[in-house]
């Protein structure tokens, strides 16, 4: 075969696979498009890592899409790419067992039969043998990090719950998260989580591994694998158990219920505050002067601007926020920055038999690497944890009506646990966040503004939780 010959049917392999992606990618869980056409699918790169039948391929994709409705803004630009990179482990066989039927992909010809390769237990296992041996395929590096043991012979089972990502536990030992999207350069995830593992840092699932390769000259995180905390109970199930145990009980206050969640509300606090010191140790910290302030109220300004163009609801409120903006760039004092989590919510903390643990330190979804890596405030986590416990608080009355008797008891729920939060802070850090509270309300006005933009394009119903937090911060900055 001439090499002509060889590109000719490396490119007929690669459009096939092309054809059969475009009508399975959107049907996947962490697919970040569903609201667009898909207008084309490109092969990036090809790899064949291991095996023979079956056989392991990692796969790039560039997904194009026409995105319907106006754009709706991250909390770093007004709008996102049309054009997204994916990052695909597919597996090839002859003939599909049935176990595998649910995860077919389709026959690509000059391929075979083509499915998603984490849940083929053959594969998964292969990969963690290559994780454990520091091993390199095809350009792909494997490496353990060097106290981690990793039990290769586990079996693996793929996760339901992750939306962005895919996490494939492996026995009760170890967990691996899978990036779907991919970004050139060092995931934050692994970067803060190895940063704390090495601190020895009980709040985090210890680093046992990690997946990276280039991408446009960058070294990039393709994937960590952590301790499996098989024990941990997730944070926002919690809180929502809480809330309905109050609700539940009608002539009791939130301090006399049972489920009473402000203990560990402060607990979370003194976690939060011990991770954001371990963070602060371990690596670069700054201060964000009166100019950096000025443009961080200025691209908060800008993203309320996107945010209005896209949900008029927030039109009218759009004077008072900018007024809150306006304090934060206008003759606050500099502030201490440092690496934080940037994404901070209930759904991010897991409650062990030994305490709450942090997960997930990737940062927001989308934003470029550099904007997630930054230092910022740690009063930005703590925010995004407040609006979580606000959330949380009225998660049960977003879809029904008449229940406007259960809103007081929503907000003394919420009020409590967002106090309780800030005292455990308080008490593992030195220092009450609610004391700056124009760097704090405009981090939370900030976050609300991108949730009634979520909410509006994918939940409408819902608009109205966020858009009562946006009323509730400004009459007590108005108080």
């Amino acid at each position: 075969m001439t090499s002509d010959d060889a590109t000719r049917a490396i490119g007929a392999i690669d459009a096939a696979l092309e054809q059969i992606l475009q009508d399975w990618l959107p049907q996947q869980r962490w697919f970040a498009g569903k609201d667009g056409d898909v207008r084309a699918v490109r092969v990036v790169s090809r790899r064949s890592l291991g095996g023979e039948d079956p056989l392991l391929l990692h796969v790039l994709v560039d997904v194009d899409q026409h995105a319907s409705g106006a754009p709706v803004p991250t909390l770093h630009s007004p709008a996102g790419s049309q054009s997204v990179r994916y990052q695909l482990l597919l597996g090839v066989r002859a003939e599909l067992p049935p176990q595998l039927d649910h995860a077919l992909v389709g026959f690509a010809e000059g391929l075979g039969v083509v499915y998603e390769g984490t849940h083929d237990h053959d594969l998964m296992r292969m990969l963690l043998g290559w994780i454990d041996a520091d091993a390199q395929r095809a350009g792909i590096r494997f490496r353990r990090e060097p106290s981690a043991e990793i039990d290769t012979d586990a079996a693996s089972l793929v996760l339901t719950a992750e939306q962005s990502n895919t996490s494939v536990v492996f026995g009760e030992q170890s967990i691996l998260k899978l990036f779907r999207i991919v970004v050139p350069g060092t995931n934050p995830d692994l970067e803060l989580t190895r940063a704390l593992t090495e601190r020895g840092n009980p709040h985090v699932a210890a680093l046992q591994g990690w997946i990276e390769t280039e991408i446009d000259g960058a070294l990039t995180t393709l994937g960590i694998v952590q301790e499996f905390l098989r024990s941990g109970s997730d944070g926002w199930a919690l809180a929502l158990t809480s809330v309905r145990d109050l609700f539940a009980e009608g002539d009791l206050h939130a301090d006399e219920v049972g489920g009473d969640f402000a203990a560990e509300s402060e607990r979370l606090g003194l976690a939060t505050a011990d991770v954001h010191a371990a963070l602060a140790a371990a690596l670069p910290t700054g201060v964000a002067d009166h100019d950096a302030l000025a443009t961080l109220a200025a691209a908060m300004r800008a993203r309320l601007d996107a945010a209005t163009v896209a949900v008029p609801l927030l039109i009218d409120h759009a004077p008072a926020i900018n007024a809150v903006f306006d304090d934060l760039g206008r003759g606050h004092e500099p502030v201490a920055v440092q690496r934080v989590h940037g994404d901070y919510h209930l759904g991010q903390v897991l409650r062990t038999d030994t305490g709450w643990v942090l997960l997930d330190f990737e940062g927001e979804p989308g934003a470029p690497t550099a904007v997630r890596a930054a230092p910022s405030s740690p009063l930005r986590d703590i925010a995004g944890m407040l609006r979580s416990f606000d959330y949380a608080s009225r998660y049960l009355l977003a879809d029904h009506s008449g229940v406007a008797q259960l809103e007081y008891r929503a907000a003394e729920w919420a009020d409590r646990n967002r106090d309780a939060f800030c005292v455990g802070y308080a008490k593992g850090s030195g220092h009450d966040p609610r004391e700056d509270d124009v760097l704090l309300r405009a981090f939370e006005l900030d976050k609300a503004v991108y949730e009634v933009t979520y909410e509006a394009r994918n939940r409408p119903d819902w608009v109205r939780i966020p858009l009562g937090s946006i009323e509730r911060l400004l009459a007590a900055r108005a108080a």
